[in-house]
Formats: structure tokens, sequence, C-alpha cells
């Protein structure tokens, strides 16, 4: 297959950027969206003329470099998948597919469809330890816990950190990304000792970031390729507001 690829080029996140056209040809339709771009850049690097900057890595659904905005979508049209997981058969022969870097302000351009999502890992940071002991692994059945609440800490900590979530939301929120990140500690007995604290450094730092509320749209469930659900905000929305209320009242009495 032939397709017209539409590409985000910008040198630095000083210069002015643009889309530019590529024809790329002989595309096999099992051809990873990712592969295809290396096909392109090794045709670009044969006419001396630089190739096109992304991020990869694992290129196994699972590290989360791969963001992408393709044809509009974070990740591509297919649902539950990243952008390294996203095959050529997904398009048309002769389509013209346009490819743009996550826009956000807290997501910086760093170079043609690369951006800069440090900012994740500061929330992260913000976020601090759990109360474990080192050394050797504990017994299952010393630390009571439901299937529900394991079940569910196992879903929030599915999420890879992608920021298809922001690229997608109109307000560039991060608050699924830090909610999964939030409940899947928060969710475990061994994360309740820094519960509050937790939540309330992580929320403050996703807002010094520069990320938007939430309109509660929903978009970022839509495109989260890990699948997380929104009911995971209003989780953290809850335990924010308790953490908030017991330091206030704590506050009071001192």
């Amino acid at each position: 297959m032939k397709v017209t690829v539409r590409v985000w080029r910008q040198k630095n996140p000083q210069s002015l950027g643009g889309f530019v056209e590529y024809e790329v040809k002989d595309v096999s339709p099992a051809t990873s969206f990712l592969e295809m771009l290396d096909v392109l850049n090794e045709q670009l690097i044969k006419q001396s003329k630089e190739p096109v900057h992304f991020d990869s890595d694992c290129r196994e659904g699972i590290c989360g470099m791969c963001s992408c905005m393709i044809n509009g979508e974070a990740h591509g049209p297919e649902n539950k998948v990243t952008t390294c997981q996203t095959y050529m058969r997904s398009f048309k022969d002769g389509d013209v597919i346009t490819v743009e870097p996550f826009r956000a302000k807290a997501f910086p351009l760093v170079k043609d469809l690369v951006v800069d999502r440090s900012a994740f890992d500061r929330i992260i940071q913000a976020g601090g330890f759990i109360s474990v002991t080192a050394g050797s692994a504990p017994e299952a059945n010393t630390v009571p816990l439901s299937k529900y609440h394991s079940d569910l800490a196992m879903d929030a900590a599915a999420c890879i950190g992608c920021g298809a979530c922001v690229a997608a939301c109109k307000n560039a929120s991060a608050n699924l990304f830090v909610a999964a990140k939030v409940a899947h500690l928060n969710l475990l007995p061994q994360g309740a000792p820094e519960k509050d604290p937790r939540v309330l450094a992580m929320v403050e730092a996703m807002t010094k970031e520069g990320f938007g509320a939430c309109s509660v749209s929903g978009s970022c469930e839509a495109v989260c390729p890990k699948g997380i659900v929104t009911s995971f905000i209003s989780r953290m929305n809850h335990d924010f507001l308790t953490a908030a209320l017991k330091l206030r009242v704590h506050s009071a009495r001192v």
C-alpha cells in the first residue's frame, strides 16, 4: 500500500513548525505505524534529509513513549492500543495520514513529534514512598486484602503514563493519570500510612505543572490504551477532599 504522511516538523521549541508531506510506498498492512515511520526515515536519510524525530522504546505497548496524534486521535484510530501497536491495516491504500505531537502546555515540544513529559515524573515523585520493610518477600496471606481492592489496584497500576489522556482532553487535564497513580497505592494496605499526604502532594504537583481542570467529558477514558476508567477520578477527588478536611481540622486544633 501507498500512503501520504503529513508530519509535523519543528526544529526546536523556539522555531516555527509546520506540516510536511511525504509519500511512503510499498508499505505492508502488517507494518506497525512506527515501523512505517522507520521506513520513511530510511528514505529521508538516503536523500540526505533529516529524519523525523519521534519517541519509542519497547514497541510492545508497555513503556508509553510512542505518543503521537494520528489523524487527530491520540495513538490512532484503534481502541486500547498505543502508537506502536497501531498497524497500517487500520488505514486504506492512498490515505493521507496526519501525524503531530501531543499538544499540552505541560508537555513542551522538544522536536518534531517529541514532547517533554517529565511533568508526569515530577508528579509521581511528589507522591513520596510507601511504608514497607525492605528484605525478603513477605508471606502473601499476612496482609489481608479483598479481591475487589486488589483488582482495582491492579487496574490502576496498568497506567503506563503515555499522556494520551492529556492530549485528548480539551482542558489538557492530567486527572486520569494522577488518579490512577494515587489509587494503585492508596488502595493497598502498604500505601495507607501515607494516603492523605500522598493525594494532597500529587494533586498540588499536577496543578503546579500547568495541567488543566477536569470537566468529566470522558475523552481521557476513550483514548487510554490500558482502559483506565474515569471512576478513579471520583475516587481521587474523594480522597483529596477527605485529606484536605482532615488537614484543616488538625490545623484548627493546633
